[in-house]
């Protein structure tokens, strides 16, 4: 039996979401933060690019709407991208404010911007803010400082929410979210986190492929948890597969940012010849999904493991200047970037759809809220626009932040809530059983349900995810949890939604493409793959 811990809002999640949310609200309320590893160890450390905003006289708001939904291929939802883009530059002037060190312009820029500013595939202008090539690192570290040094944010790291905990579970009328379990994973034992506001921030899903740029983190927990509550699940047939990760034995997950396209490297093939023209007028700064098709294609054409991105012709002085991190990785790895091109290779990177939400960041569940990965907001539709994604974290964490703060004088909370019952499961002695599971997963969802798509190869990871998700249930119901055993679990979920959402649409339409259904019969106007949560005969929910 363990003290129950009660706050104002709990987060679940420590990206440039979750944090962003916890220094907003902090001045006014009670606020805890979950992070399943160290507090910056998620995607949001790892991202290059940099945050897509109108910083530009040359540029325009308009522009800005118009290139996401021509990316989003005809599921944006307008309004939020007006919304979002509108936002931009006072979520960069807040970010400036905290001291995120965005790189300078060149003293000899002809941009009006005290910025430089890259240009991203399917951006019609440079309006990329960033700190060299570890934008994401520099906006993470400065949050991190901040929310430690507050004394209203309660962090705990190491920390896996394993369920949320709704009235509808209580059986109590309606359905609200009144906290979560939470797996303590170092002493292992499971905690009940009550709060008013429950915010899932915690990511996307790209574990559940094989290759992927994603940190081990990313494991679809909140868009699980939040499917299993009653939740409506939205898009989750749209993964983003990034058309360039290092390909080299021994580089995990080391993505090579869309910025080097920006400025001008090539995709070549192991011969030098490049090949993008072949597939689209805007060769390499067309959009992410065309990018990585276009990369499978040329590699099971000729059967290589790999292309190459060429930024050769660039100075070495320039290329140390604009992208640090990448050159020291590849030099680290006996690639000289300046001489020779790097070997790229698609992979699993971002999760266009999630948790429906509204502009408030708020879900079907009262009290309960998503932002960042974890949700689906009608920003990016079929396939989100590079650099969105850091944005869409910020201005959704101010916009909840206020829904949250003006909700919580008129909260008021049962008491104490059930405690977690452990009194019929024993301690696991066959846990080869998580990660085989875990592995199999992660090898069909890559071979059955990646790039490219057909019909046959989606029923056979149904039939495949069926049969996993009873065994891993029924290990679940009979053994005590572990952190493994929880992500595996959401994986399933996840993977689970993923198959069900791409059979349910009849079209190849932005990062969903399938050889049944040509490109070229696509229809101007998309409908939204929602799936809804099934309940039992008594109301509750049956996921």
């Amino acid at each position: 039996m363990h003290d129950q811990q009660q706050h104002d809002v709990l987060i679940i999640g420590s990206g440039a979401a979750g944090l962003s949310l916890a220094l907003k609200l902090a001045d006014e309320a009670n606020v805890a933060v979950l992070s399943k590893e160290a507090l910056n160890e998620g995607a949001t450390l790892y991202a290059q690019g940099g945050v897509s905003a109108v910083l530009d006289e040359k540029d325009s708001i308009e522009s800005h709407v118009q290139d996401t939904l021509t990316a989003g291929s005809g599921l944006c939802d307008p309004e939020i991208v007006r919304f979002v883009v509108e936002r931009a530059y006072k979520s960069i002037d807040w970010l400036v404010e905290l001291g995120v060190d965005f790189t300078r312009a060149d003293t000899n820029s002809d941009s009006n911007s005290p910025f430089h500013l890259h240009q991203e595939g399917g951006h019609s202008h440079r309006r990329i803010i960033h700190a060299a090539d570890a934008t994401g690192k520099a906006i993470e570290t400065t949050l991190e400082s901040r929310v430690r040094q507050h004394p209203n944010i309660h962090l705990y790291e190491h920390h896996i929410a394993v369920d949320l905990i709704t009235t509808n579970k209580l059986s109590i009328t309606g359905n609200r979210c009144l906290g979560a379990y939470v797996l303590d994973i170092e002493d292992n034992n499971v905690m009940v986190f009550s709060a008013k506001n429950v915010v899932l921030a915690s990511g996307g899903a790209g574990k559940a492929y094989l290759y992927t740029s994603n940190p081990d983190s990313c494991t679809g927990d909140g868009i699980a948890m939040a499917w299993r509550a009653g939740c409506r699940i939205a898009n989750m047939e749209f993964i983003q597969f990034h058309p360039t990760c290092l390909y080299h034995p021994m580089a995990k997950s080391f993505l090579i940012s869309e910025a080097l396209r920006g400025e001008g490297a090539k995709l070549v093939l192991e011969s030098g010849e490049p090949f993008m023209h072949r597939y689209d007028q805007r060769e390499e700064l067309a959009p992410r999904d065309v990018v990585a098709r276009a990369i499978d294609s040329e590699m099971k054409r000729l059967g290589h493991d790999c292309v190459y991105l060429d930024i050769s012709h660039k100075s070495p002085q320039f290329i140390e200047e604009h992208f640090p991190t990448i050159n020291k990785r590849c030099l680290d790895l006996g690639i000289d970037m300046s001489r020779e091109p790097i070997p790229v290779v698609p992979a699993a990177h971002y999760t266009c759809g999630g948790v429906m939400i509204n502009q408030d960041g708020q879900t079907d569940i009262a009290s309960l809220y998503a932002i960042g990965e974890t949700s689906c907001s009608g920003l990016h539709g079929a396939n989100r626009m590079a650099s969105n994604s850091l944005l869409e974290c910020v201005v959704f964490a101010h916009a909840a932040s206020e829904a949250i703060r003006q909700s919580l004088a008129a909260i008021k909370m049962p008491g104490k809530l059930p405690e977690w019952d452990e009194s019929r499961v024993t301690d696991s002695d066959e846990e080869v059983v998580v990660s085989h599971n875990w592995d199999e997963i992660r090898r069909f969802m890559w071979d059955y349900v990646g790039i490219v798509r057909t019909t046959k190869r989606l029923q056979r990871a149904q039939h495949r995810i069926e049969l996993l998700k009873s065994e891993i249930t029924d290990y679940y119901g009979n053994f005590r949890i572990s952190k493994d055993l929880v992500e595996l679990r959401n994986l399933a979920v996840v993977a689970e939604l993923i198959i069900e959402s791409a059979l349910k649409r009849r079209e190849s339409r932005g990062l969903h493409f399938t050889t049944d259904y040509p490109i070229a019969e696509i229809s101007d106007k998309g409908e939204n793959t929602v799936i809804k949560a099934k309940t039992s005969e008594n109301g509750h929910i049956a996921a």
